[in-house]
């Protein structure tokens, strides 16, 4: 029997429907006054709610802007995550950015998460932490040693919890046990369904080992090299922070309480102390005080539209908007960094991708009722087959420009993601495709968050600035090149019929690029961490705002640099160890 796509929607709805008693809709039955109020119930604001009511003498509020993540499938089956991508989506923000003039004056979509969990409840699921060094380099700027690789070994293994993939097949060699935990909050696994393109990626690291070497486990600190990827998913379904750090038995305790569709519009203080938080629920405006910190967990694009609403920012151009200035702060909003990604792709010689199931509804609703039965099947992952990272040569041209601008020697330029199948939206109408996105994980662009007027609920002016930096040019440009000496191996012979572009030339090649190239959704660094006292970024090494009291940030705006990773994971890290800082600065009084 088949059943028709509606009929599983609404199985699957009553499936994984589950009634949270902590999580509210109105103000009705909450309190006006707790011990913290964590502004963003995302990624990184459900770690510190999670930790800091493991003390069942502290109260904590989440004012979580979104919705419930739950009966939306999008948000629960791996592959359904490029799903989230599409326009005027309910669970995204729905921003778009400025045109660019490294873009060709294009403006590009930039999701960021509009529901519970955040944009660990839209994302990829891509658990990547990083080279060692790129967190030496933290440790290094801020003067805390204490942001360092080793020192944050123990925060890791506090969030991971790594399990087997659903499929349970051999993982030997796919994985290094000895640098993960595995008695976490937040699972991930391994791969859980084999794609046949698979057997080629890793013929191709046998054939080119130069190039493309083989890397056991990327999330070692030493990324450099293609490998299997780590998701964050546990029993083929997305283990997201709301999933996992607000599962149904921390939920459970007296003192955390979550309310949804709650709009912060500004911090309230007296002077250069903030006390709490006002916010809106359908309309009608709210204010809760928090007696010892607010902690600003809203995100690289909401926490410095916050600070700025609330009078922290540029005081001149917060001044011309209305807005009346608390603390001279300009470095917030400016330094935003995200990771350019340039999809290319090729004609294959196959029908087993995931084409051909996304445009086939009858073959589509039989994976979702495996899916749904066994939690198996060609849903159960994200759709990446492998990682790969790499550097740019040496002796490249480029570095007579510029310095280097990675973290070190073991930290990568560049990074191929190989897909099998073009399941962006929209999906090709016909064909089937390897497609092998290009990003630079080290650049040099730097863009800005500014607000567009003192309106409240606004959406801020988004410019990621991407491809300003020659240097981003020239190794997106060696990334093409790269992607293309890796279909050139004998594992693709018979595989590969022809590229969707064939750009050569390097004015072709930057015509193309300029053109094409995308956001990866990786805004990082508007609320930058420095060290205590430095005249410069926003936040100090214990992420407390600098010049104001009873603010902290707690996401992933605080990186100074952005990490040659996927951010989800380095943004847990961040937050793991911020719920230490917190519980250290009240030690003795709550603690």
């Amino acid at each position: 029997m088949h059943l028709n796509f509606a009929s599983i929607l609404f199985i699957l709805g009553c499936t994984i429907s589950t009634c949270f008693s902590k999580i509210f809709e109105t103000t009705d039955a909450l309190p006006l006054e707790y011990d913290f109020v964590v502004v963003g119930g995302g990624t990184a604001g459900n770690v510190i709610a999670n930790r800091l009511t493991e003390n069942s003498a502290v109260s904590v509020l989440v004012l979580e802007a979104g919705g419930l993540n739950e009966n939306n499938l999008n948000l629960v089956v791996p592959s359904f995550c490029t799903r989230n991508l599409l326009p005027n989506s309910p669970v995204d923000w729905n921003y778009t950015t400025t045109p660019m003039p490294g873009l060709n004056n294009r403006s590009v979509a930039y999701p960021r998460g509009f529901v519970l969990g955040g944009s660990s409840s839209i994302n990829f699921m891509l658990y990547t932490r990083g080279s060692s060094e790129d967190w030496d380099r933290y440790a290094a700027i801020t003067g805390d040693p204490g942001w360092s690789w080793e020192h944050l070994q123990s925060y890791i293994r506090k969030n991971e919890r790594f399990e087997q993939p659903v499929d349970h097949h051999n993982t030997t060699g796919q994985f290094d046990p000895k640098v993960h935990g595995f008695h976490g909050i937040n699972t991930v696994s391994l791969t859980g369904f084999p794609w046949p393109i698979n057997e080629r990626v890793i013929q191709t690291t046998a054939e080119k080992p130069d190039q493309f070497p083989f890397n056991v486990d990327m999330n070692s600190g030493n990324e450099l090299g293609i490998g299997y990827p780590q998701w964050t998913i546990k029993d083929g379904a997305r283990s997201s922070s709301a999933t996992s750090y607000l599962a149904p038995k921390f939920l459970q305790r007296h003192n955390l309480q979550v309310l949804l569709n709650a709009r912060v519009t500004r911090l309230l203080s007296r002077g250069k102390s903030f006390h709490g938080v006002e916010f809106t629920v359908r309309g009608s405006t709210f204010q809760v005080t928090a007696k010892k910190e607010v902690i600003l967990s809203a995100g690289s694009i909401n926490t410095p539209q916050i600070l700025m609403l609330s009078g922290i920012g540029d005081s001149s151009k917060l001044f011309s908007l209305g807005i009346q200035p608390v603390h001279h702060l300009p470095a917030v909003g400016k330094n935003l960094s995200d990771h350019p990604v340039l999809p290319l792709s090729w004609l294959v010689n196959s029908t087993d991708t995931l084409d051909t199931a996304a445009r086939n509804a009858t073959l589509l609703a039989e994976q979702l009722k495996q899916w749904n039965d066994t939690r198996t099947g060609p849903l159960v992952d994200g759709v990446f087959t492998h990682i790969g990272w790499f550097r740019l040569p040496h002796n490249s041209s480029i570095f007579k420009e510029f310095s280097d601008p990675s973290a070190g020697p073991n930290s990568p330029h560049m990074e191929l993601i190989p897909e099998n199948g073009n399941v962006r939206p929209p999906t090709p109408p016909t064909g089937n495709f390897l497609v092998l996105p290009a990003v630079v994980v080290s650049p040099l662009s730097r863009g800005e968050i500014t607000l567009n007027s003192s309106d409240l609920l606004g959406h801020p002016i988004i410019n990621p600035n991407f491809l300003d930096s020659d240097f981003d040019l020239f190794a997106m440009k060696e990334a093409v090149k790269a992607a293309r000496d890796f279909i050139s191996a004998a594992a693709w012979n018979g595989y590969i019929i022809s590229a969707t572009n064939n750009a050569t030339t390097d004015a072709e090649l930057e015509f193309f690029i300029r053109n094409s190239t995308a956001a990866i959704y990786h805004p990082v660094g508007t609320a930058a961490m420095s060290p205590k006292g430095a005249s410069w970024g926003v936040v100090d090494p214990d992420l407390r705002v600098k010049g104001v009291e009873g603010i902290r940030v707690v996401d992933a705006s605080i990186f100074p640099i952005i990490p040659a990773a996927h951010t989800q994971a380095p943004t847990y890290i961040v937050a793991e160890r911020a719920a230490d800082l917190i519980k250290a600065a009240w030690e003795g009084q709550m603690y």
